[in-house]
């Protein structure tokens, strides 16, 4: 594994926690400020103001050195910065920045679709096309199952998250400040509870019983939503996550991937795979469905594709493909430093065994916050696969209330002991850390999540 430590502007080595000044510190607070006077608000909720990283570790404006255990929101999977990456970047800074891929031919576009294609599942051939972000995926994503089904409706999930632009936003069911004064989406999406094991409006223990609960979502689709107001001749297909990120992380049961394709299958829909956020080794596969034997004739991927440069895709079966040109299209999507950061980004995942390592020190991790659970009534659930994880806060545990006061007080004390984490779902944080971290870093990282725990209480 490639060394990335970097010294901070005091020359001190970027490999532990340092926090020197209370953050946030005099000269983040004068950026925060100027950042509330220029830019428009979104959905900022830690005052860290980050000027440098390397790895696992980002140093702030005022020289404090935080564990990132955020990855700006699952996005810098090989770590801030790799080496590897940045080099095959700085070659290309000098050939060729942009082209528009999508009107014009390079080399560069054709080569990340290619190490996409090989990296996905599904043992059929695919065809790529590049965008900016995962909402503008799955927008592509939404057309082209429009197009191939020649239907219009949609059902997505209680939990899910897919974006927030007019159209994406219609599938997204995460929280309803999302879609505050938004009416109307795009019409024609309907939503289905979502298989969550913990907390679901069916009153299962999805731990104790996963098929009941497989069974009960399935049958809801197919007995109640088909038969009452989704007529299965407008279904174009379902939009799913592996597993529901900004829902809370949530791990379907094993069997529920199957069946619903199963069910699309019988109705001749497709299914829509948002791997946005499980994508690029997070769960210790290289795409999350892969932990569920589905092969996805539609993926929508972003965040970690380019390491930290903009980029999105969605990956189709080849027999998905537009009908014809100008069916959609833009203009910086396969930028060509995104591409060549892309497959960079797979080349470092694949040489450097991150799936393996992603695996080894999630289950460390896990173990260690499944420990801390014991020991504290308050967290009342741990989940997730490989480095995405996640606790859930609770006023109860028999009744499983939400309690995100205390989730956001344990942020805020996290981020004033050195490690940076963000929240999800009702009452969740997740912890996804590169896939690069050692075990050393993970036991740093346990360490500030207990006593932020104790702080919160």
């Amino acid at each position: 594994m490639i060394n990335m430590i970097k010294e901070t502007r005091s020359g001190e080595k970027m490999s532990k926690i340092s926090i020197k000044v209370t953050p946030p510190g005099p000269n983040a607070r004068k950026i925060v400020e100027e950042d509330t006077k220029y830019l428009v608000k979104t959905t900022k909720s830690l005052p860290i103001v980050a000027e440098r990283a390397r790895g696992a570790f980002v140093e702030d404006a005022d020289g404090n050195v935080y564990l990132d255990f955020s990855t700006g929101i699952s996005v810098t999977n090989v770590g801030h910065i790799h080496p590897y990456v940045r080099d095959r970047v700085a070659e290309q800074l000098d050939k060729l920045w942009h082209f528009a891929g999508t009107d014009y031919y390079y080399r560069e576009q054709v080569d990340a679709a290619k190490a996409i294609s090989e990296s996905t599942p599904g043992s059929f051939h695919k065809k790529v096309f590049f965008s900016n972000s995962g909402a503008e995926s799955n927008e592509a994503a939404i057309k082209l199952a429009k197009a191939h089904t020649k239907k219009q409706e949609f059902i997505a999930f209680i939990g899910g998250f897919h974006g927030r632009t007019q159209g994406a936003l219609a599938f997204t069911a995460s929280k309803s400040i999302q879609k505050k004064g938004f009416f109307p989406t795009m019409p024609g999406v309907e939503h289905a509870p979502f298989p969550n094991p913990y907390r679901n409006p069916f009153g299962i223990d999805g731990y104790e019983n996963p098929e009941e609960l497989e069974n009960r979502v399935i049958d809801y689709i197919e007995d109640y939503m088909l038969h009452t107001y989704v007529h299965p001749d407008n279904l174009a297909g379902f939009i799913v996550e592996p597993i529901q990120g900004e829902g809370g992380y949530i791990v379907p049961p094993k069997g529920f991937h199957t069946k619903l394709r199963k069910l699309a299958d019988e109705n001749n829909a497709v299914v829509i795979m948002d791997e946005v956020q499980t994508g690029f080794g997070r769960t210790g596969k290289f795409f999350g469905s892969e932990h569920f034997g589905v092969e996805p004739e539609i993926m929508s991927l972003a965040k970690s594709i380019a390491s930290g440069i903009p980029m999105g895709a969605v990956v189709v079966k080849d027999t998905f493909d537009f009908p014809e040109q100008s069916l959609h299209s833009n203009t910086f999507g396969g930028n060509a430093l995104a591409s060549v950061a892309c497959v960079a980004t797979i080349e470092v995942i694949k040489r450097e065994k991150l799936l393996d390592n992603a695996t080894k020190i999630g289950a460390h991790l896990k173990k260690g916050l499944q420990e801390l659970a014991s020991r504290y009534d308050a967290i009342g659930d741990v989940r997730g696969l490989g480095l995405m994880l996640a606790i859930d806060f609770v006023k109860d545990r028999k009744t499983k209330e939400p309690n995100a006061k205390l989730r956001d007080a344990f942020e805020l004390n996290a981020f004033r002991n050195g490690l940076l984490t963000l929240p999800t779902g009702l009452s969740a944080m997740r912890f996804i850390p590169p896939l690069n971290l050692t075990e050393e870093q993970a036991d740093m990282g346990l360490e500030v999540i207990e006593k932020a725990v104790r702080a919160s209480l």
